[in-house]
This record gives structure tokens, sequence and C-alpha cells, in this order.
């Protein structure tokens, strides 16, 4: 990081199997940033990690689900985000709050004002400054998708990651200053650099 420019934060969003890891890792690199995840970016969230992926949790309450999520996520920004912020140095993450809003209000129907607000207390109101929102058609997802060993989300169905996607859309069109939409459906190199200029552009770095 060039001396003397704040530390950013960066989150990478996307329904399953966008590319949006792959991209979040080259811009880390590219960066220098400290590259993390939500869920299971600490020792704590990967347990917990593994009981959200677990295709065998299909009697997890969504309720319980959300607040599972949560808890991953005020270990992550305590854990991993401030600590890097702080130090100076830049956070790319793949996936972050708005993945909470997009999957446990949108997909799964609970009130949207509670999930913001218990996220919101669990990050201490520290939002990502940019989402990089890698936007793929729901047929590219599903072809995409027939080549994975699918977790519990993965397996959802199509109505739930529909309606998971049309939440990133919602949440991207109503905050354009703070989301970018790139097309996901481009070669990885096309799409890579436009999200570097995207960075470059909106955060000077």
């Amino acid at each position: 990081m060039t001396s003397g420019t704040a530390a950013r934060y960066i989150a990478f969003e996307g329904a399953e199997g966008c590319g949006k890891s792959t991209h979040a890792r080259q811009l880390g690199e590219a960066l220098g940033a400290v590259v993390t995840r939500e869920h299971g970016g600490t020792r704590i969230g990967a347990l917990i990690r593994s009981i959200l992926a677990d295709p065998a949790n299909n009697d997890l309450d969504d309720k319980a689900e959300a607040l599972l999520i949560a808890a991953d996520r005020a270990q992550h920004l305590a854990e991993v985000v401030e600590p890097a912020l702080t130090a100076g140095r830049h956070v790319v993450s793949d996936r972050s709050v708005y993945s909470s809003l997009a999957y446990q209000a949108d997909g799964r129907g609970l009130p949207y004002d509670t999930v913001r607000a218990i996220n919101h207390w669990a990050i201490d109101g520290r939002w990502p400054e940019l989402v990089i929102f890698i936007d793929v058609s729901p047929r590219t997802l599903e072809r995409r998708m027939r080549k994975r060993d699918l977790d519990r989300f993965e397996r959802a169905g199509p109505e739930f990651h529909q309606r998971v996607l049309a939440g990133f859309h919602r949440m991207a069109n109503a905050d354009p200053q703070r989301w970018a939409i790139v097309n996901g459906e481009r070669d990885r190199d096309v799409v890579a650099l436009q999200i570097r200029d995207i960075v470059r552009e909106r955060l000077s770095i």
C-alpha cells in the first residue's frame, strides 16, 4: 500500500458460482491486501461454517442460521478486518454483511430491518466502503453449479437463489455510490481489469 493512503475495506458479493472468490483473491494480491472471507475466515468462523454448510443440517432454523452467521461476522471483524485496517492494510473480503441481507432477509424471508440491525451491531457499524457485485445470469450459474459438490446453501433450490440474486440487484441499484456491478459473464481477465479500474477510480488505490 502506498504510504499515506488510508486502508480500505472492499467486499465481493454475488450468487453462488459467480466467480467472486477468484476475483477477490486476484484483487487482494494486486493490492497487497489481507484477503479473507465470510463465513469461515477465522478458526471460530470455520467451526460455524461447518454447521452452516453441512447438507445434513437441513433442520437448522432460519433465525438460528442468521444468528450463527452474525456471530461469525462479529468474530471476523474483531479478529481480521479491524486489526488489518488499524495496521494500515487494505482488506478484500469474499462476502460481507450484505450477504446476510440477501440470503437471510431476501432469501429466507426474515425481516429485513431485524437482520440489518443484528448485523450492524455485530460489525460495530463497519460496513464495506466498496462492494463489487459479480453479476451472472441464472442459466450460467446453474451450469457452473452442476460441477460442484453442493453445500447446504447451494442446495436451497432455484426459487431461493432467485430471491437472493434479486436482493443483490436491489441493494446495488439502491446504493450506486457504494456498489459497482460487474458483468461476470465475460472473460476472467477482462473482468479482473474492470474491477481493478473500478477500485482505482472509486478508492484511488
